[in-house]
């Protein structure tokens, strides 16, 4: 699932110091930028079903906080590392900074398989974690949500446990809640939604009818459902969907040529996002190699699974017919595979912009939290909506006026707004 080779944190920091050298950022504020302000490893002994004692290895990034409580996710997987951690919490900071919300960048992960664990067992791994870190989080500190293998269950014993320990009711501590538990309606769709709402914006740009175009996902997780759901009611056609088989352990690809009806999809779909192969072969889907969502002729590719999907192996399979690429995922894409995009001539919206409408509804949620007022559906999606668009216009017009490729005005606007935060404060 995860190439051994490939070093995310590496990708990330390269990425910076190109855009730092664009910028021409000094030497305190790239070294500053290039590693997390503070980041924890620890120890979580839980008792496990059997009374046996299992020992899991936790962590915690807080890339940059100049701007704002650093924000983001927690999770759980078998092959998580300390780099994946740090890369994601410096991307938070990024993203937190493209669509102007007033957060720094936080990530947070657990070594283990929930597939594995019962949940009163995970449920232990879940307060174990807040037990070791209670005091460098909170509400006005760093905002955790969930993440890979993470729901809103999990956040619901974690916030217990950090009430527990702070003797406070504190519902802003953590995002990504259940409804009636201080969540946020919409939140749910608002990470798949605001992929969607630049995808929008980048056709019309492009002066293609989106009724007119085809699409391809990589991965059918929570992002990449709430996309390909939104997609397909606005008339684009959705012709494959790739999907993890934890029984196989390997991913296979989808393919429905006449296109995907989300509603029969998703019902074939379990809690991980895996697609029952036996039932889809019923429904009619061709049942490919797991890459094959990348080699397929349709106008859209939306990578929206794991980091280093899209390399300088599998992005010359890109055919000619693609036009756009959206990276629901974090980190898809690396910067070889980035010059092939480039020459293929085909418009990307980076991942930080793309995938930022997690975070700005984790936002959303965390204000209402703390101000104990909540708003509708409709009044969430449409402060969605009004964020995306702004944040994809404002990178699109940088590019244009720099005549930059998207990724880097993203990062340029990103970056030069967290190193004036980090001057005016006089850290650097």
């Amino acid at each position: 699932m995860k190439d051994g080779s490939f070093n995310p944190f590496n990708m990330a920091q390269q990425q910076f110091d190109a855009i730092a050298e664009k910028l021409g950022l000094d030497q305190a504020t790239r070294d500053l930028l290039r590693f997390p302000n503070r980041e924890l490893h620890f120890n979580i002994p839980v008792r496990m079903d059997d009374g046996s004692y299992k020992v899991f290895r936790g962590f915690r990034c807080q890339h940059n906080d100049a701007r704002g409580p650093c924000k983001g996710g927690i999770r759980f997987h078998p092959q998580e590392t300390i780099d994946t951690v740090r890369a994601l919490s410096m991307w938070m900071t990024w993203k937190t900074a493209v669509v102007d919300i007033p957060l720094g960048g936080g990530k947070g992960g657990v070594i283990c398989d929930p597939h594995n664990l019962s949940m009163r067992e995970q449920e232990a791994i879940c307060r174990g974690w807040v037990r070791q870190i209670y005091r460098l989080v909170g509400p006005v500190q760093d905002v955790p949500a969930p993440d890979v293998m993470t729901t809103g269950q999990h956040m619901i014993w974690m916030l217990d446990e950090y009430e527990k320990l702070t003797g406070m009711k504190s519902p802003g501590f953590i995002t990504g809640k259940p409804l009636g538990m201080g969540g946020s309606l919409g939140r749910t769709e608002a990470t798949g939604y605001g992929a969607m709402y630049t995808v929008r914006e980048a056709l019309k740009e492009l002066g293609i009818d989106i009724k007119k175009t085809s699409a391809s996902f990589q991965g059918f997780g929570n992002v990449s459902q709430y996309a390909l759901e939104l997609y397909t009611k606005w008339g684009g056609k959705a012709i494959a969907v790739s999907s993890w088989d934890n029984t196989d352990k390997k991913s296979y690809t989808f393919r429905k040529l006449d296109g995907i009806d989300f509603s029969k999809l998703i019902e074939i779909t379990n809690r991980f996002g895996e697609i029952d192969k036996v039932k889809a072969k019923a429904l009619g889907f061709e049942i490919l190699d797991g890459s094959a969502w990348i080699e397929q002729e349709v106008d859209i590719l939306v990578p929206a699974a794991l980091e280093n999907q899209v390399n300088a192996e599998t992005a010359p399979k890109i055919k000619d017919t693609v036009k756009l690429i959206c990276e629901g995922a974090n980190g898809p894409t690396t910067p070889e595979a980035d010059e092939i995009i480039k020459s293929k001539n085909i418009l990307l919206i980076p991942d930080f912009l793309a995938n930022a409408g997690g975070v700005t509804c984790s936002y959303f949620e965390q204000v209402q939290c703390n101000m104990n007022y909540f708003w509708t559906k409709e009044e969430v999606l449409e402060k969605l909506d009004q964020k995306m668009t702004e944040a994809y216009h404002a990178v699109s017009a940088m590019a244009r006026n720099k005549k930059v490729y998207m990724r880097d005005a993203a990062y340029m606007i990103s970056i030069s707004r967290v190193a004036e935060a980090c001057k005016m404060r006089g850290w650097v």
